[in-house]
């Protein structure tokens, strides 16, 4: 899908590194590798944003000002999946798979992902990038993370998986974090068809963007924008779920939808408790947490989720 690192990957490692740069009590996560994963122009755009005038506007209007409160989603969709990747680590699961894992830190600063397994499966180009970034840090990169190669709309993962030592009788949990909608709908089925064939009880955290974008059928505030600016970038939107429908779609390829979140809820549960209530969100983007059916009736853990300062 790329020959190059992805533009899209560093500016999210740009929005991660904006939000780590806060202050401890209004900052949702901190990404301390986020910063060395930017080039010279988002660097000076970080520093920019560090000023204690200048950056309270000028990120805004040289980046966000394209876009449709991306900076924002970002931060509370990296929170949100933080939350569940480590309620998932909590509670046994030791096999962790990264699906489209870009500049993703997760495998060298969530709090006992040192004791499981964790696959990055990315895109080459992205993942030299990567690797170069993660070794001169920490000397080598770390034994518990396996760099798994591919290219979504050319390869598959039981292919992919099968060589990089993944078991799949494993209860695993995936991340698949800004993936689908740069996919077309048979790649997303069959992503969706290989999870599905994990051990039961197995979860996948995933983003998606509201269909309504792409066929016209709903409109959000902002979207054309996004639109023309991802294209111009390279790297379109392809694919969307419509909400309503979602269910129905798991279902079907035997997955259980646990939680569909959007803005509402990211700021009901994370902006407002820290005075950000009116931060722009992309109310067309989404994350749903799903399970791999066959987990005993009764016996999922409950969602709950770690109180807000």
């Amino acid at each position: 899908m790329r020959r190059a690192v992805s533009r899209t990957a560093a500016l999210v490692a740009l929005y991660r590194a904006m939000e780590s740069s806060r202050s401890a009590s209004t900052r949702l996560f901190e990404d301390p590798l986020a910063p060395a994963f930017l080039g010279w122009r988002f660097r000076c755009a970080l520093r920019l944003s560090r000023l204690p005038v200048v950056g309270a506007a000028v990120p805004w209007s040289l980046i966000d000002g394209h876009w449709s409160g991306p900076r924002g989603t970002v931060a509370v969709r990296t929170r949100y999946i933080d939350d569940v990747l480590g309620r998932a680590l909590r509670s046994g699961v030791n096999q962790v798979v990264i699906l489209g894992a870009g500049f993703d830190s997760r495998a060298y600063r969530i709090p006992g992902i040192e004791q499981a397994r964790v696959f990055e499966v990315d895109h080459p180009a992205t993942q030299a990038k990567k690797k170069d970034v993660v070794t001169r840090r920490f000397g080598t990169l770390p034994p518990h993370v396996t760099l798994a190669p591919i290219d979504f709309m050319v390869s598959t993962l039981d292919m992919v998986m099968l060589d990089s030592g993944y078991r799949n009788e494993t209860r695993t949990f995936f991340i698949c974090e800004g993936v689908t909608h740069y996919l077309s709908a048979p790649a997303v089925d069959a992503m969706f068809r290989y999870v599905a064939r994990a051990a039961a009880g197995s979860q996948m955290v995933f983003t998606y963007i509201h269909r309504g974008i792409l066929d016209g059928s709903v409109t959000f505030s902002g979207a054309d924008t996004t639109l023309t600016a991802v294209r111009r970038a390279g790297e379109p939107y392809t694919f969307g779920f419509d909400p309503v429908e979602l269910p129905a779609y798991l279902t079907a390829r035997k997955l259980i939808l646990v939680e569909d979140v959007g803005a509402r809820t990211y700021r009901e549960r994370y902006l407002i408790p820290r005075g950000r209530g009116q931060e722009p969100l992309a109310e067309f983007q989404r994350a749903a947490l799903v399970e791999v059916a066959g987990h005993p009736p009764g016996q999922r853990p409950p969602l709950s989720w770690p109180s807000s300062p």
